[in-house]
């Protein structure tokens, strides 16, 4: 017999002593939803505690609420022993059955002393909402709207959005008024607000220049600099006042943020899928990348944890002239990641969105781009960990599910056997090479430091020696495993 054909015998006999021991009791064997069925057959129970470590995140968990409530609590407990978190989602859209699934699962994370979880992100759209109030105003009255981000999406004048910031707001409040009434912890919430509210790339300079109210409103308008910073204050203020201040003025520590928001150098090393390239952005050269000037936002949210995006996106392959392929992905996502990490304060956790699968926005593949190694995408997983990322919440579509459970979850279960020195520990290192070599990364404990070194390109397979504090630390070659070594 074969082995997958064992492990399906296997897990519902798994799942019966499960509930046994945890006193849930079921009348027939419980049929989980497609989605959490793959989580479980991709991931294995902890073999360390997470202390203190933040749950895994995954995208295929959106798709585990279910009506029964023995099964609901099943669901979370073997999600748990994954160290995997349950989320709950708010949508406005259908608030009160929303509502009631959201507060039966927190209730069960209550009561088995777990991290509530929600996700917000149906409930943060649209302050764009198609209102011809929102739109753009010319010099002669004429209303319009900025298409450069799609017809799909009505973008207009962030100017003219006050009104809409109490109707936001209320889609937000109404989840957090009734778990503080039902006396619910809340303890992180996630967002992926993106096409909405004030942006300053693709052609939305162009149209802010036609519109009188922007005109009004943001001073040297003529320079994009400061267009930007008009645009981003806005963008803040309008995140900050409508999601993050419902939550926080209720649950002050509560762990509160949204996609693509993080501190960083200045610099944006990536492309979202509804963005493109114009000269006329600020900008600096990194063989073929153009890498934008973007503004400090993070602060001005409120936001308290920080959440970049680490994705392969297709085009990101092209930009780069490595001979190594997986050099090509690696550079560019360890860019991103440590850029995050070593910009954000100690104090506040790094959530990283991350992916393995090429990202193909306009669904034509180049031939010409790889797919990312597994190896080299676990290794980076693990180079994150080792520069400050604190936790990793795993996007993809539901056909990808499988596969990208499995590989974050390998390197995510791992970890936790060093959770004493991703709890405590310093990064060494945010250094990221130009050519294929060696990459280093570490978390120092006093004079000793946890160490993963993977080597790229051509390489003697030497010992490398580098400077940390004044003191020496000396890395052998040692592949595919996390070492301790004391600063000489």
């Amino acid at each position: 017999m074969k082995l997958a054909h064992l492990r399906m015998l296997y897990m519902p006999f798994c799942l019966l002593v499960s509930l046994l021991v945890t006193g849930v009791a079921m009348a027939t064997e419980p049929t989980f939803p497609r989605s959490i069925q793959t989580v479980l057959e991709n991931t294995t129970p902890l073999k360390h505690p997470r202390n203190g470590r933040l749950p895994l995140l995954l995208w295929p968990v959106l798709g585990g609420v279910v009506e029964d409530n023995e099964l609901q609590e099943v669901i979370i407990r073997e999600l748990d022993q994954r160290g995997v978190s349950m989320i709950a989602t708010w949508d406005y859209g259908k608030k009160e059955i929303s509502l009631t699934q959201s507060l039966r699962i927190a209730a069960i994370q209550q009561k088995l002393g777990l991290p509530v979880v929600a996700n917000a992100n149906p409930s943060m759209y649209s302050f764009f909402n198609g209102d011809p109030k929102t739109s753009h105003v010319d010099a002669e009255g004429n209303r319009f709207f900025d298409e450069s981000f799609g017809k799909g999406h009505k973008m207009g004048c962030a100017f003219t959005l006050d009104f809409r910031y109490a109707a936001m707001t209320e889609q937000i409040d109404y989840f957090v008024r009734a778990y503080k009434k039902e006396g619910l912890p809340l303890d992180l919430v996630w967002g992926d607000w993106e096409i909405d509210g004030p942006h300053e790339f693709n052609r939305s300079w162009e149209a802010a220049k036609r519109c009188a109210v922007c005109q009004k409103n943001i001073p040297n308008i003529e320079t994009f600099e400061s267009y930007q910073r008009a645009i981003r204050l806005k963008r803040a203020e309008m995140t900050r006042r409508c999601y993050t201040e419902p939550i926080l003025s209720r649950y002050p520590k509560a762990l509160v943020g949204n996609y693509a928001v993080y501190p960083h150098d200045g610099y944006h090393y990536w492309w979202d899928y509804f963005e493109y390239f114009v000269d006329y952005h600020p900008h600096i050269v990194d063989q073929r990348a153009r890498y934008r000037k973007w503004f400090h936002e993070f602060a001005l949210t409120g936001y308290t944890f920080a959440m970049p995006t680490v994705y392969p996106w297709h085009d990101t392959f092209l930009w780069y002239d490595f001979d190594d392929p997986d050099y090509r992905w690696f550079y560019n996502m360890l860019l991103v990641a440590s850029n995050a990490g070593q910009h954000t304060d100690y104090k506040i956790p790094i959530i990283a969105f991350v992916h393995w699968h090429t990202v193909v926005v306009d669904g034509k593949p180049d031939p010409a781009v790889k797919q990312m190694s597994k190896w080299a995408y676990k290794e980076l997983l693990w180079h994150m960990l080792l520069r400050g990322t604190d936790g990793l919440f795993m996007w993809c579509p539901a056909a990808e599910s499988a596969e990208e459970t499995r590989l974050v979850h390998e390197v995510y279960t791992a970890s936790l056997e060093y959770s004493e020195w991703l709890n405590r520990g310093t990064p060494i290192s945010f250094a990221v090479a130009k050519q294929p070599s060696p990459v280093i990364s570490g978390l120092r404990i006093g004079n000793r430091v946890l160490v993963r070194r993977t080597d790229f390109g051509k390489t003697s397979g030497n010992p490398i020696k580098m400077e940390v504090d004044g003191k020496t630390l000396i890395i052998p070659p040692v592949a595919d495993s996390c070492f301790v070594l004391t600063l000489q």
